[in-house]
């Protein structure tokens, strides 16, 4: 039989598959990494009011979902997903469409999150795929993530009429106050090959905590504009995470301000304060070796003039061997692989446990 003789056969097996499905809104779920309800747009990181006060840049990029997820059980063989991207950028030169804009999936399985499935085409502006089959019929709890270098209008599951399906139960109260990260591409993700796989995420995994992803590519800048809205969250924890944006004189013009700020808001939650990843060619140019360690010597100057002011619950994630000295933690010298993101998340997980650890006590 011929390929075009085949192809009305196909259509209707797919047509008959999309009626069988039932469709949840991912609203519906409760989905984690917003830190406000006055959005625009339900997936924006900023609120409405944001617009015409932070920079432009970052207005644009907080339209983007990076760090948003949501959980779900069921026990579907099948999972479906349909969902509307914002921007047609769909890929970067060195960012992969199923990071940028794909959607991804982890299971449940003997109490440690693994990868199920990820969207293996995405088309502008509508996506609608199967994210995984062949499943076994066992009640599981799932976890999607969002884009992280797009954005998304609607985002719907689909799994068969028939299958069970509903919210996750919420967390425990001692569980539920975000970790709030502010800073840059790599904190956006850049280049994580998938979502699931940018730092924040896995540390939201491992850490059992919902987290806030407020990395702004290339514009992580620690703005006082920016520090107000920060301000106005509660979070468990603030990491910030600006210093591969910023020279030396704009962290001693901006540290201070901005965690005098937030220490104002928010007198006991810990502040963490990340050096800037040394590049990877690094020793080969010594101009980059220079602006990186300046800016970082510079952040621990400002660090030393709070703590020397009395400031507490002030902490300090050094650069040494953040994402590993080998040079194999990146795709152009500073955004991170997987492994550079599996080896950076590894790093900041000791100090963010002992902090979780001590406020449960």
């Amino acid at each position: 039989m011929s390929k075009d003789s085949q192809k009305p056969v196909d259509q209707a097996k797919e047509s008959s598959e999309e009626d069988n499905l039932i469709w949840h809104d991912l609203r519906d779920l409760g989905v984690e990494g917003r830190g406000w309800n006055d959005t625009g747009s339900f997936y924006d990181r900023l609120p409405a009011r944001a617009e015409g006060i932070v920079r432009e840049w970052v207005w644009k990029l907080s339209q983007m979902s990076a760090g948003m997820t949501a959980r779900f059980i069921t026990d579907a063989t099948t999972i479906h997903v349909r969902y509307r991207l914002r921007f047609k950028e769909l890929y970067m030169w060195h960012m992969a469409p199923t990071g940028v804009s794909g959607i991804d999936l982890y299971a449940l399985h003997e109490g440690q999150w693994r990868w199920a499935g990820i969207t293996r085409q995405t088309v502008y502006p509508q996506t609608n795929t199967t994210l995984v089959s062949d499943f076994s019929p066992e009640r599981r709890q799932y976890q999607v993530y969002l884009p992280l270098y797009n954005g998304v209008e609607d985002v719907e599951i689909g799994v068969p009429r028939g299958a069970a399906f509903e919210a996750a139960p919420p967390r425990p109260a001692e569980k539920s106050r975000p970790i709030c990260f502010y800073g840059t591409s790599i904190v956006q993700g850049a280049c994580a090959s998938r979502p699931g796989m940018a730092h924040t995420n896995i540390l939201g995994r491992r850490l059992d905590r919902p987290t806030l992803n407020l990395g702004f590519s290339g514009n992580g800048c620690m703005e006082i504009e920016v520090a107000r809205f920060l301000a106005e969250l509660d979070p468990s924890i603030y990491v910030i995470d600006c210093v591969p944006n910023m020279t030396a004189e704009m962290i001693d013009e901006r540290l201070v301000p901005l965690a005098q700020h937030l220490r104002q808001a928010h007198p006991n939650t810990p502040l963490v304060f990340v050096d800037t990843v040394i590049y990877q060619h690094s020793p080969f140019c010594p101009s980059q070796y220079e602006r990186s360690h300046s800016s970082n010597a510079a952040q621990r100057r400002a660090l030393d003039q709070l703590v020397a002011s009395g400031m507490k619950d002030l902490y300090h994630i050094p650069y040494n061997n953040l994402a590993g000295d080998d040079g194999e933690p990146a795709v152009d010298g500073a955004h991170l692989t997987d492994l550079g993101f599996f080896r950076f998340a590894g790093n900041l997980e000791p100090l963010l446990r002992k902090l979780l650890d001590c406020q449960s006590c």
